[in-house]
């Protein structure tokens, strides 16, 4: 026996150590594939501030001409105007010398007066002798040396710390799981967080191999995050998180796992009512009997023969849950779950179609006779509703029944506590207690279902709600009501 537990023990190192070979070489290939996509994401970057920075000489060169053209053109303006006024002018002077050499008093005085008129007028005159813009060119001068110590402090963004989950603060409760997490040092650069999770019967760290696919939610803003309507069809949830910048995103925290063992079944249809049709976490009255059941919505019903699938062997607690028993017949109209409640507090959920004319939702003992009835036996507990020309609702166990002076709800919640000897139902929607049978359970427990007329669909897989725990803490706190119908099996 020594020498099985070191063989044991060194055949689960020996897997412990592959699988860290294999994260190792895994992280290697990362680290390869991610060097070079830093790389490349760095020339996309310089090749971006590049084609800026070209831009930006093209656009500023261009600025500078356009200045260039504008003083030019108004230098050459001028530089015609005052052409135009020197050829006036020499022709002015001309004339006046001209003027000198007339002899006649009165022809040379009407010739000066003309030359005054003219000279009076004369554009030469009118002219501003200093140029309108100036040569200087420094306006479009530009200092790049607050621009170049920019570029010289360029470094690698820092990467945020990983994040560390606090698991003192998550909650697994009502189908939900609520994550929190802090950082271990204030970063005010952080724009938000990414969540990865993934389902995993393990309770250790994640493995490299047999795992699902992660799962993730991105963009969290806040340092808390509840994932809600989960199907806690696995024991486990492993989570981790990382924080992100602007532009990078930092290693994820080291990873938590939470356990969410919920109880799972199915419904058995190997044992059914031939009336019923089945599948999974569906039963159905059938009027004809049972007639071409084979095919239900289209699928093969290849549970429907009395051989058990090669995927669950005798030996699993489903297959010893449904035993050799024969299929239900007469008027017990009757299916049950295929797994077996023997521990712990345990919680499923029940929604009738609207048509359903009679159902009876509950546990029983394995192997109950072929044509008992939920509720009528003193190894079965349920709660009835007739719909059959009015309603009633009443509570059973023995043969004897109580009614239920309340309105049905759509959805009924089962709640089992097989330790505390205790089966209670509930409104689904509002957690409101229907009823409660205390009782000490001598054997494994099976969920029940009577159906006439519509349908049941069953909702397994999920977390006692935290309201009805709140519940079971006050009633027993209080030492809880009896019902009549309670006893000792």
């Amino acid at each position: 026996e020594t020498l099985q537990r070191i063989v044991s023990t060194l055949v689960n190192k020996n897997d412990e150590i592959h699988n860290f070979i294999d994260m190792l070489n895994h992280t290697i290939s990362n680290v390869q594939v991610n060097s070079s996509n830093a790389i490349s994401e760095l020339d996309e970057e310089f090749d971006g501030l590049y084609s800026v920075l070209h831009e930006m000489k093209g656009s500023m060169a261009n600025t500078i001409q356009q200045e260039e053209a504008r003083k030019i053109q108004a230098l050459q303006d001028q530089l015609s105007q005052c052409s135009h006024a020197l050829e006036s002018s020499e022709e002015l002077l001309e004339l006046a010398v001209q003027s000198l050499d007339i002899k006649n008093p009165v022809e040379l005085l009407e010739a000066a007066r003309q030359i005054k008129d003219s000279v009076t007028v004369a554009s030469a005159f009118r002219l501003s002798l200093k140029p309108k813009v100036s040569d200087s060119m420094t306006h479009m001068m530009v200092d790049f040396a607050l621009e170049k110590r920019m570029l010289q402090a360029v470094k690698f963004l820092p990467v945020p710390k990983a994040p560390e989950i606090d698991v003192a603060a998550c909650l697994v409760a009502d189908n939900c799981i609520t994550i929190s997490w802090r950082m271990p040092e204030e970063d005010s650069r952080i724009d938000h967080f990414v969540l990865e999770y993934r389902k995993t019967n393990f309770d250790g760290l994640p493995r490299l191999k047999g795992e699902q696919c992660w799962e993730l939610v991105d963009y969290i803003k806040a340092t808390q995050y509840t994932l809600s309507g989960l199907k806690f069809d696995t024991k486990y949830m492993n989570l981790r998180v990382q924080a992100c910048n602007k532009a990078v995103a930092g290693e994820y925290s080291d990873p938590v796992t939470l356990e969410t063992k919920a109880f799972v079944f199915s419904l058995d249809s190997t044992s059914s009512h031939l009336n019923l049709k089945v599948e999974d976490t569906y039963v159905e009255w059938d009027p004809t009997g049972g007639k071409g059941q084979e095919k239900i919505k289209g699928k093969e019903n290849k549970n429907r023969s009395n051989t058990a699938s090669p995927k669950r062997s005798m030996n699993s607690p489903r297959a010893s849950a449904r035993g050799g028993r024969d299929r239900f017949a007469g008027e017990s109209y009757t299916v049950l779950g295929d797994t077996a409640v023997e521990s712990g507090q345990q919680y499923w959920e029940v929604r009738a179609q609207k048509d359903c004319k009679s159902y009876s939702v509950g546990v029983t003992y394995r192997n109950p006779g072929k044509f008992d009835q939920l509720g009528k036996t003193n190894s079965s507990w349920c709660i009835h509703i007739n719909n059959w020309l009015q309603t009633t609702f009443s509570a059973k166990h023995n043969n004897k029944a109580k009614t239920l002076d309340i309105p049905v709800p759509d959805r009924i919640g089962v709640y089992c506590d097989f330790d505390g000897g205790q089966l209670s139902f509930y409104n689904a929607n509002s957690k409101a207690l229907l009823h409660t049978f205390r009782t000490k359970f001598t054997q494994p427990l099976l969920p029940g279902f009577m159906i006439w007329c519509g349908g049941l669909t069953v909702s397994t897989g999920l977390q006692v709600p935290s309201a009805v725990k709140t519940l079971q803490k006050s009633e027993n706190g209080l030492g809880g009501s009896t019902s009549s119908l309670n006893n000792v099996a």
